[in-house]
């Protein structure tokens, strides 16, 4: 590349950097706390993200890829939602955009939960790493580029009937919006971390739902 070129890239990265400060919090917390470890890893998680918003990151990316034999990963939706309210609470939420990385979401259930309790961007890399190994096995041969943008627009489709069918036109009015009933979780538990969600039916809490994560993590 010329030197005229190389300097146009550099300064395009800077006006990114500008634009974009993002921030990636991670959602894993170390598994031999056990299940009681959820409750203080979704408070560390709401205040770091908390704490690096006030510092100027617009962008925060709530990512579960540090999962392993070792780490546990407090659920998607639920940290998701922590710190969605969270930030509510604390004035910040529409100085930030939120992006959830997470190996959960595959359904369009998932995505448009994870939608409808603040993801504003979802990075699915489990599912598209399955997508490119399926695509390896399939009659018509097809690049991961053209398997993954399949994907997309299968899920995207999805996301716009179910938004449709609640009568939402926009992606904007259906974000955060939690148009949802919870059914056989706590009230206490939905006031903390899905607030204002609706609930009739009482149910689990954040301690079942420790024990569940650490169960099937082992």
């Amino acid at each position: 590349l010329s030197n005229v070129a190389l300097e146009k890239i550099r300064h395009i990265e800077h006006l990114m950097d500008k634009a974009f400060r993002t921030y990636t919090l991670g959602i894993c917390y170390s598994a031999s706390e056990g299940a009681k470890g959820m409750t203080a890893a979704l408070d560390v998680t709401c205040a770091k993200a908390a704490e690096v918003v006030r510092q100027g990151r617009n962008i925060l990316i709530l990512s579960d890829r540090r999962i392993n034999a070792d780490m546990v990963a407090v659920p998607a939706l639920l940290a998701t939602a922590a710190v969605h309210h969270h930030l509510i609470r604390e004035g910040l939420r529409t100085a930030v955009g939120l992006v959830v990385e997470t190996g959960e979401a595959r359904k369009v259930h998932d995505f448009c939960l994870l939608i409808g309790y603040g993801a504003e961007a979802i990075n699915p890399y489990l599912a598209f790493d399955t997508v490119s190994a399926l695509g390896n096995q399939a009659s018509e041969p097809l690049s991961e580029e053209e398997l993954h943008a399949r994907y997309v627009k299968a899920v995207g489709k999805g996301i716009l009937k179910v938004m449709s069918k609640m009568g939402i036109s926009t992606f904007q009015s259906y974000c955060g919006a939690q148009i949802f009933d919870a059914v056989g979780l706590s009230s206490k538990f939905i006031e903390k971390y899905f607030t204002k969600t609706q609930t009739v039916i009482e149910g689990i809490g954040l301690d079942e739902i420790g024990e569940e994560t650490v169960h099937r993590h082992s």
